[in-house]
């Protein structure tokens, strides 16, 4: 058994887990009202969230088109939202194409960024009208052969970054030293090279890799002038704080932005952010369900877990700020703590060593920054139901 620990430093355990400057923008009591209203669990997207963080990030890259990835949120009110802001899109699979499709929003603004693709999925995306696509090796290059007067080609290069929460580089991108040799490939068969992409990882801790691979994007420009070069998408990578006090995207995009004014202004230049967009505009209203003593810790079973909505703990590496929803006594009754998932796998944990006040079933909780790779990946194992979603602007929850 685990020593007990000192009020004071059980205190400031409960602390650090609870950020006022993420949930502060919000009535508790008029959270608590949506969560009788509608039940629980309930994912609600704040679209004033959503338009500060894209304007913030355009304000922050003058010059960048930026290309929401469907792939973050790909909930219909932030597609249409965001489309209204003046937003285009990056796709990857037939099902991003269909979803703006139904939502009437046309290809004018898109970019096909999946590196392997189907011969079927390349040609649903050109009848959508999709004209810019990606490729990082010579056999999905010689999958556009017979579409060659149809579409422009970006070749998506291989910068990687140890310190990257997810590694995307692992998976995709061509060496430097294949770009001569994929050149010379679509030149002899007809097809467009126009530019150059890359994607170096999720959460990046700092603008160094990508300005590193902006660079040496710049060098090969410079180096294939005979290649008419019109497009560098420098892909997404902007982190967002999920611990802690909000991150400066202006600060962190100074040295993109100085780097970028290097590549010739005649070269259209664009972004494909996702979480840095969609994660801190939602956030998560749950329920204690069950509780029990096991030990030390007090277990809290609440009415979602790691197969729902905090299915990005598993697949996104992502650790979520969440709190009682009312305000508590911060000077007593505070006890280590568990808070798990309502299925019936042990595997269903959301947090193991919490320090929280005395909850009661039927309790609210609320998660915050849950809008990026959550949703997106949830699923119904045990056949519970996703979690509910409403998209709300920040004043119907302000005080």
């Amino acid at each position: 058994m685990r020593p007990k620990q000192p009020i004071g430093q059980l205190k400031a355990l409960f602390a650090e887990q609870v950020y006022p400057d993420q949930l502060g923008r919000y009535s508790r009591h008029k959270l608590a009202e949506l969560a009788a209203t509608h039940g629980t669990p309930t994912l609600i997207i704040d679209r004033d969230v959503l338009t500060e963080q894209y304007q913030s990030l355009q304000a922050a890259l003058p010059g960048v088109n930026m290309r929401y990835a469907i792939k973050a949120l790909p909930h219909p009110a932030v597609i249409e939202h965001l489309h209204h802001l003046g937003c285009g899109f990056d796709l990857a699979t037939s099902g991003e194409i269909q979803r703006l499709q139904q939502l009437g929003i046309d290809a004018k603004q898109t970019i096909h960024t999946h590196p392997i693709k189907k011969d079927a999925e390349i040609r649903q995306a050109i009848d959508f009208g999709c004209r810019l696509f990606v490729v990082d090796n010579s056999h999905e290059l010689a999958k556009f052969v017979p579409h060659k007067d149809r579409v422009e080609l970006l070749l998506r290069v291989n910068f990687r970054h140890q310190d990257a929460v997810v590694d995307l580089s692992r998976k995709f991108g061509c060496e430097l030293t294949h770009i001569p040799n994929l050149i010379e490939q679509a030149q002899q068969a007809g097809i467009r090279i126009v530019g150059l992409s890359f994607h170096v990882g999720s959460q990046v801790p700092a603008p160094v890799a990508h300005v590193n691979a902006i660079e040496q994007c710049i060098d090969v420009f410079n180096s294939l002038p005979q290649v008419d070069w019109r497009v560098l998408d420098i892909g997404g990578g902007f982190p967002i704080a999920y611990n802690g006090p909000a991150l400066d995207i202006v600060d962190f995009c100074a040295p993109i932005h100085a780097a970028l004014q290097q590549v010739d202004p005649d070269i259209e230049l664009l972004a494909e952010p996702g979480r840095f967009i969609a994660g801190p505009s939602a956030i998560q209203l749950l329920s204690v369900v069950g509780k029990a003593q096991r030990g030390a810790h007090t277990w809290y079973y609440l009415d979602d877990g790691v197969y729902g909505t905090f299915s990005g703990m598993l697949y996104d590496h992502a650790r979520y700020p969440i709190t009682p929803l009312a305000q508590h006594d911060m000077t007593q009754g505070l006890k280590p703590s568990v808070l798990a998932g309502p299925t019936c796998d042990s595997i269903d944990v959301i947090a193991d060593d919490m320090v929280l006040p005395d909850l009661a079933v039927g309790d609210y909780l609320v998660a915050t920054q849950v809008g990026a790779y959550t949703l997106a990946s949830a699923t119904d194992f045990n056949l519970y139901p996703k979690a509910k979603v409403l998209c709300l602007n920040g004043q119907l929850m302000a005080q």
